[in-house]
């Protein structure tokens, strides 16, 4: 990870907020605020479809999601990938069409699979035998009188140059059948035999942040031969090749900046060569972190500055892990910028701490900022679109920070930010309640449980 001195390239930052009064919002909205440009993620999804094709982009909600994102997301056309109840829950109640929507999901519970059929979902995606046998369960006993269309997720085996938490497509995965002794196939066989599945094609999504397109390569070619057995052993074409997401955001200046049309060339250049001509499937994808990472900056108040001789030093911000727990979790570099001093050369080296009980609670190791950095500045952190608000926690009874899209200089909140008593709004007083017409408020504190000695631990 390389960070330097020299002033921030703005090429990290949205083109809409750019040249803005960041102050302002801040001072409106409070901090921390994630701050997206609403015209940056239309044209990412736009470039997908352009390179990709109608049809063919799934967003990943996982990424990012909220009801305005999901319209977003609607009104652009895409596909949306919903890996548990609660996120199909956000889509449907957000009005996106059920027949768009690929239900994701490495252990869903017969509730999750039945909710996910009576709505009517496009798309399932078997990860175990398990799954499969919930899908037959269900169907069954006329959950559904429309055939699920199925896909089965596959594991190639192909290493992607990433973080070990994030590579999804190696053996050692929880994801998804193994190619290897023929899991895979045999899953493929179960969905075909099945009554009531339609067999739809393959899945494999083989990791994230990935910069090296040869792994999608190496993991198509498996994939074709494990098509031509599927038509061998049972007749099935494979129809559709969810090739899963993955493409990498651009997090520091040095970072490479992997086109979308570069992407594409690769993937279809791969179908081309292992896929028989005629036979060839139809591809599609699943990006999120491409597409909402590098469209959200996230805006925090300096709160402390601290110098420690002969370590470095500290600057403290009103956030941290509760809103971005990436670098902690995986050791994710970012770049930091004070928004009134964009311009300026960043030669003070630091780390921006956060405000949590945790010493590993870094948002940006060896920083880079202007010098005279001071209690009250506005500090940003680019590149913070994905996983950082749908990551987001409650830890230290911090509430969560609110969003904003912002269109043409205005904004418009689309998450409130949290408030105090939003932190109690789910906690169960205890049951001792006095009676109706006690005269009491109606409830009474318990009497603090005391265990005997005999029972502590030595």
């Amino acid at each position: 990870m390389v960070i330097t001195e020299a002033p921030l390239d703005q090429t990290l930052v949205p083109p809409g907020l750019l040249g803005i009064d960041l102050e302002a919002f801040a001072t409106e909205f409070g901090t921390p605020l994630f701050v997206y440009d609403e015209d940056e993620l239309r044209r990412r999804c736009q470039d997908y479809v352009a390179c990709i094709g109608e049809d063919s982009v799934t967003y990943a909600a996982k990424s990012f999601m909220c009801t305005a994102m999901v319209r977003l997301v609607d009104e652009e056309g895409l596909r949306l990938d919903v890996a548990t109840g609660g996120e199909l829950h956000v889509a449907r109640n957000a009005g996106f069409p059920a027949e768009r929507i690929v239900f994701h999901g490495n252990n869903k519970s017969d509730v999750e699979v039945r909710t996910g059929l009576e709505a009517g979902v496009g798309r399932i995606v078997v990860d175990s035998f398990d799954e499969i046998a919930r899908l037959e369960d269900a169907m069954a006993a006329g959950v559904s009188k429309q055939p699920p269309h199925v896909l089965v997720r596959v594991t190639p085996g192909v290493e992607a140059h990433t973080h070990e938490f994030i590579e999804t497509g190696t053996e050692r995965s929880k994801f998804g059948f193994t190619v290897s002794e023929g899991v895979a196939l045999e899953a493929v066989q179960r969905v075909v035999a099945a009554d009531g599945l339609h067999f739809g094609g393959l899945h494999s999504h083989i990791g994230s942040q990935i910069e090296r397109l040869d792994a999608y390569g190496r993991a198509i070619e498996i994939l074709a031969n494990l098509a031509r057995e599927i038509g061998d052993m049972t007749g099935a074409a494979v129809e559709e090749l969810n090739l899963g997401g993955g493409l990498a955001a651009r997090y520091l200046a040095t970072d490479p900046d992997v086109s979308v049309s570069t992407y594409a060339d690769a993937l279809r250049s791969a179908v081309a060569a292992h896929w028989l001509a005629g036979a060839q499937p139809h591809i599609v994808v699943e990006p999120g972190r491409s597409i909402a990472a590098p469209c959200a900056i996230t805006l925090y108040r300096v709160g402390t500055v601290k110098e420690i001789p002969g370590v470095g030093t500290y600057v403290a911000v009103d956030g941290g892990m509760s809103d971005n727990p990436r670098p902690v979790l995986y050791g994710a570099g970012y770049e930091a910028y004070l928004p009134a001093r964009i311009d300026e050369p960043r030669p003070l080296r630091c780390n921006i701490a956060g405000k949590h009980c945790e010493q590993g609670d870094v948002i940006v190791r060896d920083a880079c900022l202007p010098e005279g950095v001071r209690v009250g500045d506005l500090l940003a952190t680019p590149t913070t679109g994905a996983y950082g608000y749908s990551m987001a926690s409650n830890y230290n009874k911090v509430p969560r920070p609110a969003v904003v899209f912002v269109r043409n200089g205005d904004a418009r909140v689309v998450v409130r930010r949290e408030t105090e008593e939003d932190l109690v709004r789910l906690d169960v007083i205890d049951s001792m309640v006095a009676s109706a017409g006690s005269g009491s408020s109606g409830v009474r504190e318990a009497k603090p449980h005391r265990t005997p000695r005999s029972d502590w631990s030595a």
